[in-house]
Order: C-alpha cells, then structure tokens, then sequence
C-alpha cells in the first residue's frame, strides 16, 4: 500500500507514533489509509453542507475496513465573485486547488481519494490533482440547490441577475427585487441551474469518476447521505482492484463526457475545464474534438437558464442514466468504457428511465440536431470561441452589427445599466482573457442586465474572457488569441462590422486587411500592474483554447 511510506516497518516507528498522536490504533495501521479531501466552508452555499457529506463517506470507508483522513481546500463562489476584482481570482484558484492537493498527498501519501466538491472551480481543480496523482478515488459531491419560486414561478440565481436588470430598466419595482433576493436560493447547494457547477458535476459522472446519480440528487435529500456512504465504501474496491483515474480517463471517456455536454446544453466553462483536462493527461482532446462532437451531437435537455426546467427536474427523471441510455441508443456513448462502478454499460443495464419529451426528449425529436455548445472560428477567433447555442435565441444565431468597445466588464456593465447600448449593437469585452484580466473573469451581470432589459434576442456579446453557466443570449466567450496575447479582438474599434454565424461556426471581424495591417503595425497590449498571486498567474497561463492551463 501506498500509505505502507508512513506506516510499515521499524524505519517508520517515528511515523507511527506521530500517527498514534492522532489517535490511530495499531489495527488501523493494517488498513487501506483513505484521504477525504472536501471544501466545506462557510463561504459557499454549495459547500456549507459539506461537513454532513463528509463524515458520510467517512463512514462508508469505516464501514469498508479503511481509515479515513479529512482535509480541506480553498473555494470561491462564482456568484459572490462576480462584477468586482474578485472573479479574477475564481480560475485562477482551479490551479491553486490542484496544486495544494498535490502537496497534501505526496507528503502525507494514502491509498485512495474521496474527493468532494460542488461548486464551479472547485470539481475541476479537484480532477486536476486527480490526474496528477493518479490514485484510486471517487468524486461525491455536494448536490444542487433546490429551485426558488417567485411569484408562482420556479426560478434560480440566473433570474436574480437578470432582475437586476430589469430594475434597472424600470420594469420591476424595488419589492419585486427583494422578493427575488429572498426566494432565489431556499437551500444549500449547487445553484439550481445547469451552469457551470451542475455542469461540471454531470460531466464528473458522464465521464466515469463518480457514482451513478452523484449529480443530480439534491443536497438536501437523504439520498444524498446514502451516496456519500457507498462512495466511502466503494474507494475502498478501487483500492483493492487498483482501479486509477487513468484507467477511466481514456479519449473514450472524454468523448463520452463531450456527448453528454452537448445534449444536456452544459455551461461554456466545460469545454475551458476538459480541454485543461485533456493537457494535463495527455490527450489530443481539442477544440476541433469539441467542434465535431458538437456537431454530430443533438441536445435532448434544455435546462435553466434556457428554459423553467431545472436540474432537479432531471434528476427526478433518471439524471445522467437516463440521458447517456438515451444517446447509446443512437451509437453516440462507448457503453464498454470504464467508470468508478463497472462499465457504463452496467450503469445503464440499472437504468429504467425514458425520455418524456419535456425534461429529456428522444433522439427523434432533438431540441436541436446539433449539441448545446458551439464552436466558432474566424479571423476574430483563429484559436476558437465558444457560445452556448442551446440558449441563443432563434434570431440571434445569425447576426451582424457594429462593435461597441470597452476595456473590461465594468465598462460594459456601466453602459448596458446607463442605456448606451442600443437594438443590434455587437458589445466587444477584452482584456479579461486569462493573462490580460488576468484570471478570465466569468461576466454573468452585463448578459443578465440585457436579458433583464429585453435586449438579449438584440443585442450580442464577444469576449476573450468567459461566461457564466447562467448566461443566455448571444454571448461568445474564450475568443482566442486574446487581446493581451496580440489577438485580432484587440484591434477592433468603435463602430467596426462584426459578423456572426452560429450555424457555419463563424466569428468574423469586417475590415479591410490592409486597415487591419496598419492597425497591428501600432498595436500595444494594454498592461495592468499587478501583484502577489494573480501576477504569478497571469505569467504563467495559457490561452483560454487550451483550456488556461498552466504552461508546461
């Protein structure tokens, strides 16, 4: 055993006793030594629960023979983060997460993991350690929120920003408000729609690293509970059959994962989070993987914010079961690809669910034919750009218009709120890539003002930086090369036709190449003086289309 390094033999006496400092008996010393490595803490709705889903794993390692040993990482909350200084700091934690696992587990080496996140940095950084320590482990997390209501009508975090707007345009009164901010968020947990923190949890399971279900029973329920002991008790078979996230984490699997991403219409940030994936392991995993996949995929969910449909809806349904039973009737999942619990093909084999055309729709009558996600090339983008097509309106797929500049968020969100911004208008956001934000900030308050405002079926967005899951609109992010790295969204000006073409996957910038060439030859990057980490970050970060992965 891997722990036998701080345990076996008279070379470790010392080891031992410091061991027995913590209680642990010389019987324990015999067992599979197991790491719970868990977020709780009191600034996350999404993990404040997380002590509870804990000591239920733990119990389940107990209940299997092993010891078990908690620890905790750091977490930002998207939502707590977002509009100000501190969203620049939410990406960059993914790597900050991954890291300070690292050095948990190689100084305090064990024999298996229970990872347990919830929130939107947090899974990911949690499977980047994963990878790079490639011990036998499974991921538990924390489930989602229940939805709000508000005036009879289900609602989740994306409405509130989204009411922000609409009282700043004058459609709502202040009581309106409050009774948003009152009712949006009635329980612990992920928030209630598939952004990027439900997202990342369905892919988690989609792509074999956690038990069947994990993603969709909500916090609160006590099945939740149930699950964190079987995976306590499951980590300790993967031990014993030496089970790795290598072993699961094949091309077949990501293109699993992929599958599901694109017919459940997931959060943008899944294609940043499996592209850093795909890095970090190896893979040849790409935004041209991503771009066929989504291509030849249809999206059979269309959840909140594209819709009142939330994740809990699904998970009532038969969650991810359902929808990877579904797509393997079509030949679009490999059912022989390994998971934490048998084959997918197992999984599915336990699966009774059916699609009921509203929640989960048959592969005969898609919501769309193609995936949720797309990906868009052009000279705008000639490393890619991404926008979630599931929840673009109709008449914004194909959309063409003048480019309303600012050199950050704020000085977009300052005009949207002020009214600047009018019908048809292409608002360009840049300097909030991955080293020119730095951090690639995730922007939910400028697209949730225009949805709030009526202006999201009008009026587009593009950015180097990123989205929220919440987001809905014409809203394009992660435009690669970004405005810091020389991109061509730093030579856009005032007034400038940007052309936009979901359906052929076209993001083009309408100038002239030789008022282009003139406009390079006096381009300077804007920079921004920086400090402390997000400075070490920001020189060291990749492109958004390789995920913003460290450089290697």
């Amino acid at each position: 055993m891997r722990s036998d390094l701080i345990k076996a033999g008279p070379e470790r006496c010392a080891h031992r006793s410091l061991l027995k400092a913590m209680g642990i008996t010389d019987s324990e010393m015999k067992r599979p030594f197991i790491a719970v490595v868990s977020a709780k803490s009191d600034y996350i709705p999404g993990h404040v629960h997380l002590d509870k889903i804990a000591q239920a794993a733990k119990d389940g390692i107990r209940n299997a023979g092993g010891v078990p040993f908690e620890f905790n990482t750091i977490g930002v909350c998207d939502g707590i983060a977002m509009n100000h200084v501190g969203m620049k700091y939410s990406l960059a934690s993914r790597e900050l997460i991954a890291d300070s696992i690292e050095v948990m587990l190689t100084a305090h080496p064990l024999d298996g993991i229970v990872f347990i996140p919830n929130c939107d940095k947090i899974v990911p950084g949690m499977m980047l350690a994963a990878i790079r320590l490639n011990l036998p482990c499974i991921f538990l997390s924390g489930g989602p929120m229940n939805p709000g209501v508000v005036k009879g009508k289900k609602i989740g975090l994306s409405e509130v920003f989204e009411a922000s707007g609409a009282y700043a345009a004058g459609k709502i009164t202040e009581e309106d408000l409050y009774e948003y901010e009152e009712n949006a968020c009635p329980t612990c947990g992920s928030c209630s729609g598939m952004y990027t923190a439900n997202s990342m949890n369905c892919l988690t399971e989609a792509i074999g690293m956690a038990m069947p279900m994990n993603a969709t029973t909500m916090a609160v329920a006590s099945k939740r509970i149930r699950i964190a002991k079987e995976a306590g008790e499951r980590v300790l078979e993967l031990v014993k059959e030496d089970i790795r996230p290598s072993d699961i984490l094949t091309e077949t699997a990501f293109r699993n994962a992929l599958a599901c991403d694109m017919a459940l219409g997931c959060s943008t940030n899944t294609v940043l989070h499996l592209l850093a994936f795909a890095n970090e392991i190896g893979s040849s995993i790409g935004l041209d993987t991503i771009d066929e996949i989504s291509k030849n995929t249809p999206q059979l969910c269309k959840l909140n914010p594209a819709s009142s449909i939330f994740i809990e809806d699904l998970g009532y349904l038969g969650g991810i079961p359902a929808v990877m039973k579904e797509l393997s009737r079509g030949g679009y999942i490999d059912t022989s690809a390994l998971t934490v619990t048998g084959t997918v093909a197992d999984r599915l084999s336990r699966c009774n669910s059916t699609p009921d055309g509203i929640v989960l729709h048959t592969l005969e009558d898609p919501i769309r034919k193609d995936g949720g996600i797309a990906v868009l090339f052009g000279n705008l983008a000639k490393e890619g750009s991404v926008v979630k097509q599931g929840a673009v309106a109709p008449e914004m797929m194909v959309h063409s218009g003048p480019a309303r500049v600012f050199n950050s968020e704020e000085e977009a969100s300052s005009a949207i709120l002020g009214g600047k911004i009018n019908d048809g208008d292409v608002i360009v956001i840049r300097y909030e890539g991955p080293k020119g934000g730095p951090g690639m900030r995730e922007m939910l308050a400028p697209t949730a003002s225009l949805a709030g405002m009526g202006k999201d079926k009008t009026v587009a967005l593009i950015t180097d930086g990123r989205f929220s899951g919440a987001t809905r609109g014409a809203a394009i992010g992660h435009v690669s090369p970004e405005a810091a790295s020389g991109g061509l969204i730093g030579l856009v000006e005032e007034g400038d036709t940007i052309s936009i073409d979901i359906p052929n996957r076209k993001l083009e910038l309408v100038v002239d190449e030789a008022v282009l060439a003139e406009r390079k030859a006096n381009f300077q990057p804007l920079e921004k003086e920086l400090k402390g980490y997000i400075k070490r970050y920001a020189s060291m970060v990749t492109s958004g289309s390789n995920g913003a992965a460290y450089r290697k």
